[in-house]
């Protein structure tokens, strides 16, 4: 359950929405794209009702699990998933590069890592070029050097105007956004960016930012 929130996300730049497990940060990002209930309050998305058809094409929605077919070709699941946003073949090839799997195009699902998959489900998400972004744990389990990579892109994305919503638990990946949105238990617990937290608490660290947010403003 989300209590209470109240938060407006910046355009053009990468927020990050951070906190353990559990915390609601799921909820949030289904209430955001229109595919969760929401029992009060308004979520407004490009000033429309979160959900509503007006968005379709307008935000790109990447979820935890894969949301692509193992038994397809890279190019079969984007040319699958661009039909659906009613897009041209342009898009899937230019969804491919920008994902850097042009040299896997034509090779089945099943037959690539965990990296070149989550890829595959960003690819689908870019389709549409969507104005905004939103990306549910996009880097969990994924190595090192993907993640950078996978940063990077969301920053470049960022900086040719998508606005882009990223939820991570761990906090190292904090210091790459732009602003944080801290949830803990359902509350949003603190805003602003890495610096500025670091300034509010003290602490050297985001996870030590993060402790003692909780110990002097958690529930």
């Amino acid at each position: 359950m989300l209590d209470g929130l109240s938060l407006e996300v910046p355009s053009g730049a990468v927020t990050g929405l951070v906190g353990p497990s559990g915390g609601g940060k799921s909820t949030l990002m289904r209430a955001i794209v229109g595919v969760q209930v929401v029992a009060g309050g308004r979520i407004d998305v490009l000033g429309e009702p979160a959900g509503s058809a007006a968005l379709r094409r307008r935000v790109g929605y990447m979820t935890q699990s894969l949301s692509v077919y193992s038994d397809l070709s890279v190019r079969e699941n984007l040319r699958y998933f661009a039909r659906l946003y009613g897009v041209g073949q342009d898009r899937v090839e230019s969804a491919i590069g920008t994902v850097a799997l042009d040299d896997f195009g034509n090779r089945v699902l099943n037959r690539l890592s965990g990296g070149q998959k989550a890829r595959v489900s960003l690819a689908a998400a870019l389709l549409g070029e969507p104005e905004v972004l939103v990306l549910d744990e996009p880097t969990v389990g994924l190595d090192p050097l993907l993640r950078r990579d996978l940063w990077n892109l969301f920053h470049r994305l960022a900086e040719s105007g998508t606005t882009l919503i990223v939820s991570s638990h761990v906090m190292d990946e904090a210091e790459r956004c732009d602003g944080l949105l801290i949830l803990r238990d359902g509350k949003l617990i603190a805003t602003g960016s890495p610096d500025e937290l670091r300034a509010r608490t003290g602490a050297h660290g985001l996870d030590d930012v993060f402790l003692r947010l909780v110990e002097t403003e958690g529930p």
